[in-house]
């Protein structure tokens, strides 16, 4: 079972746009919503059922935090235990520390903030990025690069431009934790919407981060 986090904490479009990346992927996920509105709530009791919690994008990471800081440790204890998280934009700088759930070796920061971004906009674009060596194009919308500690073990997926990552897989505990800051689930009309294009979708390289996440 795969839950993906739908309330006040994501816009709309995210959380489906996720899900419909999950039900692309290899692992044949029955795929469940959770949330305040939805038939289960983010616990302990239904974290402790999943092989994975996926936090979809959504607005600015104050807000989202401060409808999901209650439910931090419970976060924290499944990954910890050996679940697995999968963080999309707002769901990436959720799992860093200031504030977060705190599950990197590391932390997150704006990549319109970092020096040489090429990005300087909150408005939505695109963003350029190497994912394993593969230069692409992903819908992005304010997301975040990660750092982590030079001692730490953790796998950068993919870089900005200016070297940052955008992308990496880190564990902690027994489970193990995805993270990307541009938007690789995004459908087609997230870009029309938003009157940009793009050559080809990035369900590749999502569906790629999910392989990673899960098979660590």
């Amino acid at each position: 079972m795969a839950l993906v986090y739908r309330g006040p904490a994501s816009l709309p479009g995210c959380p489906e746009a996720v899900a419909g990346l999950l039900g692309a992927s290899r692992w044949r996920f029955d795929i469940r919503y959770v949330g305040p509105d939805e038939d289960r709530p983010v616990s302990a009791e239904t974290l402790a059922g999943a092989a994975l919690y996926a936090q979809p994008g959504g607005g600015t990471l104050a807000k989202g935090y401060r409808h999901l800081r209650r439910h931090r440790s419970e976060i924290r204890e499944y990954v910890r235990g050996g679940g697995r998280y999968l963080g999309f934009c707002l769901g990436g700088y959720l799992a860093g520390a200031t504030p977060g759930f705190d599950l990197l070796p590391g932390d997150t920061d704006q990549y319109i903030a970092s020096s040489d971004a090429t990005v300087e906009s909150e408005d939505n674009t695109v963003v350029e990025v190497d994912w394993r060596g593969r230069r692409r194009m992903l819908f992005f919308q304010d997301g975040p690069y990660f750092w982590v500690r030079p001692s730490a073990a953790a796998t950068v997926v993919a870089t900005y431009p200016n070297g940052t990552a955008a992308a990496l897989v880190a564990r902690f505990g027994q489970g193990c934790v995805g993270v990307v800051g541009p938007h690789p689930e995004a459908t087609d009309d997230w870009f029309t919407d938003a009157g940009l294009t793009v050559d080809r979708l990035g369900a590749d390289l999502g569906l790629d981060l999910v392989d990673a996440v899960m098979r660590p």
